[in-house]
């Protein structure tokens, strides 16, 4: 009966470490890496970008100065009170008011409508900037992770011909001792593995590159990313003869000129004598406690006093509107002009990229030719070299292949592999940066999302 307690400790020892390994298993497999897809990707980055977060705090004041333009026409009341704390001596001027209550709003003014107008042109202007915004950072994660899968395919393959390249240097060792190969072969096959080793610490360079920049823009751990390839859609072969579309960030510079040409002529007409119109109302409740204000008028203050009516102001001269109006003239100027700018150098843009993308596309295209006769070349010396050459002893008959053939086949047949991946990528890229160039940038997020 007294090992009991003793017992009961071992076993709750037992669970507790137990429990500690399990919880020491989650954290491990938590912090893994795991598969997340592009679509995941490009949410997170567009939620995380601080981009983003900018152009939407610009729509929420652009919104808000509407709205601020728009109450100019509103009626605005107030209340106030105005509670005596001593006696009154004599006359004071004003008239003893316990509370007040006045309804002030415009009724008609021009410059103010003009105002409205850009405020709204530059809530468009916000919006649009805002999906611009919107659209870079789903460029920037996407080319960010189709590169990042391109790069752990091409790790993949650069560890095998380092594998094939370690086989081949073990060979030619023992060729070089039995003295069939000379040492120069020995010493090739040797700087064509180290040749493969410094391009996979390159790869593995370009990977931990990438890692770094896929967490800024999504704001996960370094390395958590893994991409998945089947969550890659195929981009679309756009070219320039498609009908270009405004793009987001045209648009956006397009709305802002037209708000700065809305002002600057909200300023014009404020010299154009055109008569401004206003509403007021005031009521007022006076008192007689405290003081003897009725001492002092003919007849006795009225307790309630009420009063309404429009006001009409014309300006006639103020070199102050002069001169805000010339300067609204030189920012509308200057914003139009950036507009087109922006609209020409996109047309640059896409000129540039259409024609990239034309010899990107053919070097794709032989780059992949090159990958299938290498792979067909690979196929053809494992025949030989399992069948022979069928020409033994025949004169003039090329000599039968040696085991390093067979090695040397395959790295050249995986070196082809990475360039084809290479040129795949950078083909990518140019549709990607064409698509956006277009206009197209938001169907490939359709396309996306739909995946």
């Amino acid at each position: 009966m007294r090992k009991a307690p003793v017992k009961l400790r071992q076993n709750s020892l037992v669970f507790t470490a137990q429990a500690l390994v399990a919880l020491a298993l989650a954290s491990v497999s938590a912090l893994a890496p795991a598969q997340v897809s592009l679509t995941s990707v490009v949410d997170l980055a567009q939620k995380n970008s601080a981009t983003v977060r900018l152009a939407e705090a610009d729509v929420h004041k652009a919104s808000s100065l509407l709205s601020q333009s728009q109450d100019a026409f509103i009626p605005a009341i107030s209340f106030g009170s105005g509670l005596p704390a001593f006696p009154e001596i004599g006359f004071t001027g004003s008239l003893p008011t316990i509370w007040d209550g006045s309804v002030q709003s415009m009724v008609f003014s021009m410059p103010q409508i003009r105002y409205i107008q850009a405020a709204r042109a530059g809530l468009q202007a916000a919006q649009f900037a805002l999906k611009d915004a919107k659209e870079q950072v789903a460029l920037d994660a996407s080319t960010a992770y189709i590169e990042m899968d391109t790069v752990h395919r091409e790790l993949e393959a650069a560890q095998q011909q380092e594998q094939d390249a370690a086989r081949l240097v073990a060979i030619e060792e023992q060729r070089t001792e039995a003295g069939v190969d000379p040492l120069s072969e020995l010493l090739q096959a040797q700087l064509t593995a180290a040749q493969l080793k410094l391009s996979r610490l390159h790869l593995e360079t370009r990977s931990a590159t990438l890692a770094e920049q896929l967490a800024t823009l999504t704001g996960l751990p370094v390395g958590s990313v893994t991409p998945d390839h089947a969550s890659i859609p195929e981009i679309p072969a756009v070219s320039a003869d498609q009908v270009p579309l405004s793009t987001s960030g045209i648009s956006s510079a397009q709305a802002l000129a037209h708000s700065r040409e809305m002002v600057a002529k909200g300023d014009q007409e404020h010299l154009w004598l055109l008569p401004e119109i206003g509403f007021g109302a005031q009521y007022n409740r006076n008192t007689t406690l405290l003081n003897d204000i009725n001492a002092y008028y003919r007849q006795n203050l009225p307790a309630n006093n009420f009063s309404a009516g429009f006001s009409i102001r014309v300006p006639l001269f103020n070199m102050g509107l002069h001169a805000k109006a010339k300067e609204s003239a030189a920012d509308a100027l200057r914003a139009r002009v950036e507009a087109e700018q922006a609209q020409q150098q996109n047309d640059i843009q896409i000129n540039q990229l259409t024609a990239s993308l034309r010899e990107l596309d053919a070097q794709a295209e032989v780059a992949s030719l090159k990958q299938q006769i290498a792979e067909e070349q690979l196929k053809s010396v494992l025949a030989q070299l399992e069948l022979g050459n069928g020409a033994t002893g025949t004169p003039g008959a090329s000599p039968q292949l040696s085991p390093t053939a067979e090695q040397q086949a395959r790295i050249d047949a995986l070196q082809k592999q990475l360039d084809a991946l290479d040129s795949g990528l950078d083909l990518s890229k140019a549709r990607l940066n064409l698509l956006r160039a277009l206009g197209h940038m938001q169907d490939w997020l359709n396309e996306l999302h739909s995946k």
